[in-house]
């Protein structure tokens, strides 16, 4: 007997695929499993995940489902075909907790909302740790542990590292096991992580960070302290990888299995929304690690200990690990209640029931061999899953697309603050805080449009794949701004001559007639802003001899500067300390763009993860 396809369906169109059964039907009458017809004005049941069967007045959503309780318990082998699998719930125990302890206070957390509750939470922590933060903080640690350019890159690379080593183990196992389990470990492990991350703040000792009079002026002691010349606490970089590495360890199960947890309790046209407004919680994640990084970077990483630099010196080593703590700790504590979740979540059978398939179907029907409800539980099936898909062109091509892009967000999110400090001479709180209100409506709100409009126009695959193309190409004629950038700031011995000439051959000379005679040295980097909008190497560079304080911003201020000439009336000019303030007038046709290009790059976030679901 042949299922009826009707006009309308759970999203948008119904399907002419019939159901298998995995198990032999039960005899009649055995109470949970029989599907029988209602006389009169009695509505068509809806099978629950317990076995019972729930009557009610059916509801437009449902009518895709409508055939299934006209069968008879002699029909529903031959009414139910090929294409869909049906799991059986009974014998499981739906209920929420931990192992025998399941109080009934807990279950009406457990739904689909409340398991998206607690996976935002979980999403918004990993993208505040490791998107936020880690970006923030990463010049403070460099100047606090004397690390390289690319040993901090490396420390920012190891998350990935991590994510690649775990993936296909964590997803392969994790789809067909305990799905909250996995995840709710997972988190456990982050939140381990971010303590690990923390940790050298507490094992070193105090930041002793060297002042406007330490660092001296012209005819001052310039001479560097023995203990300060000789440390080194690079090796603490290992601590930092070890951290990132378990951030990653962590994470991997949030956005593999997390996503495929709440598409199957979810109804199929809920899904995008589902998933949009985790990610978007994904998303805003970084954006309150930018705020909330770059509000710890004004506090002074010795915590009580009075200082007199300001933020704006580039000595300046702000509280780079409270953020850390926090978050691990949260971690830590949002783990307890996602361990807490059934495999399945009660109802979620009606679900499956109504799913169709959208994948590649290959010609030599080796997509029914995946179909079948014991593959994919042993090792030996694993080069065959992986076979099956590299023979999946859409999704090769999806996955292909969804790399190249997170190239652009990784590279954006992990040197974007530090590209805003250069080009307009920001302190890197403040680079933190303007890119931190960029990610905050682009990003996140790029990543929830984007499923709302799968679900609003309920797209198929082929419409998804065009929305997704548009939003590519709108992102990558936005990234030409890139070529569009503000001059570097003038610095006497750097970028320019100390009369003005360009510099020959590109290389330092700091020293020059005004400062021949101050004795100064070139580890001590203090930038200063003279009278004549021109940077200075330090104070000892610009040739001052005298220091006082600016009542009204904190600043110190340099006198009797022999270097620097007196804008109206002769004689040696002032300087204060930090670098001058960009004038470049490009930096608000240069946030759009970026503003734009986040917007779209997320924008196709959620579209191309559905049609890879589908």
């Amino acid at each position: 007997m042949a299922m009826p396809q009707n006009s309308t369906g759970e999203n948008g169109f119904c399907f002419a695929q019939t159901l298998d059964l995995s198990r032999p039907s039960p005899p009649p009458g055995e109470p949970g499993q029989t599907f029988h017809v209602l006389s009169g004005q009695e509505a068509c049941g809806t099978p629950l995940s317990n076995g019972t069967v729930s009557s009610g007045a059916p509801s437009p959503s449902d009518s895709c489902a409508e055939p299934l309780c006209s069968t008879t318990p002699g029909e529903e082998e031959t009414r139910f075909g090929k294409g869909i699998k049906y799991v059986s719930a009974e014998g499981e125990d739906l209920a929420c907790g931990w192992g025998g302890f399941t109080p009934g206070c807990l279950q009406p957390f457990n739904t689909s909302k409340g398991v998206l509750f607690f996976l935002c939470v979980a999403s918004f922590l990993q993208g505040m740790t490791v998107n936020g933060f880690i970006n923030t903080v990463i010049t403070s640690i460099e100047r606090r542990f004397d690390l390289r350019s690319y040993q901090s890159g490396l420390i920012a690379s190891s998350y990935d590292i991590a994510a690649c080593v775990c993936l296909t183990a964590v997803s392969y196992f994790g789809g067909n096991g305990h799905k909250p389990r996995w995840l709710g470990w997972g988190v456990l492990v982050m939140g381990l992580g971010s303590l690990v991350f923390a940790l050298p703040h507490f094992t070193t000792g105090r930041y002793e960070a060297r002042s406007a009079a330490e660092v001296g002026v012209c005819g001052g002691n310039q001479s560097l302290p023995c203990t300060q010349a000789a440390s080194s606490l690079s090796g603490y970089r290992f601590v930092f990888m070890l951290g990132q590495f378990l951030h990653g360890m962590g994470a991997t199960p949030l956005y593999t299995l997390g996503v495929t947890y709440l598409d199957e309790n979810v109804k199929t046209n809920y899904s995008p929304v589902y998933i949009a407004v985790f990610y978007t919680a994904a998303i805003l994640g970084p954006a309150a690690g930018y705020l909330v990084g770059g509000m710890f970077l004004n506090i002074y990483t010795e915590i009580g200990r009075e200082i007199d630099i300001t933020p704006e010196n580039t000595l300046w080593v702000g509280a780079w690990w409270i953020g850390f703590l926090g978050a691990g700790a949260a971690s830590l504590l949002i783990s307890i209640p996602i361990l807490g979740y059934p495999q399945r979540l009660p109802g979620s059978q009606r679900y499956i029931v109504m799913r169709v398939s959208e994948a590649h179907q290959l010609k030599d029907g080796s997509h029914k061999k995946a179909s079948d409800p014991d593959f994919g539980k042993t090792v030996k099936d694993l080069p065959r899953s992986v076979l099956l898909l590299l023979k999946n062109p859409t999704f090769i091509f999806l996955c292909l697309a969804g790399a190249t892009e997170a190239t652009l967000i990784a590279g954006m999110s992990t040197f974007g603050p530090k590209f805003l400090e250069s080009q307009f001479s920001l302190s890197a709180s403040e680079a933190a805080t303007f890119f931190g209100y960029l990610v905050v409506p682009a990003g996140g709100g790029g990543t929830f449009l984007g499923g709302f409009l799968v679900n609003k126009f309920k797209l198929r695959c082929s419409g998804i794949i065009k929305l997704c193309l548009l939003c590519t190409v709108s992102s990558l004629l936005s990234i030409f701004i890139f070529f569009i950038h503000c001059p570097n700031m003038p610095m006497a011995g750097v970028t320019q001559m100390y009369e003005g000439s360009a510099l020959p051959g590109g290389h330092l000379n700091l020293t020059a007639a005004c400062n021949a005679e101050c004795g100064c040295l070139r580890e001590t980097y203090s930038p200063v802003c003279g009278s004549d909008d021109v940077m200075y190497y330090s104070p000892c560079h610009a040739g001052c001899r005298k220091v006082s304080e600016n009542l009204r911003n904190g600043k110190k201020v340099y006198h009797e500067c022999s270097c620097i000439e007196k804008t109206l009336l002769p004689g040696p000019g002032d300087a204060e300390a930090g670098k001058c303030t960009s004038s470049c007038e490009k930096r608000p046709l240069l946030l759009f763009f970026m503003f734009v290009v986040i917007l779209f790059t997320f924008l196709s976030s959620i579209p191309a993860l559905t049609a890879t679901l589908r």
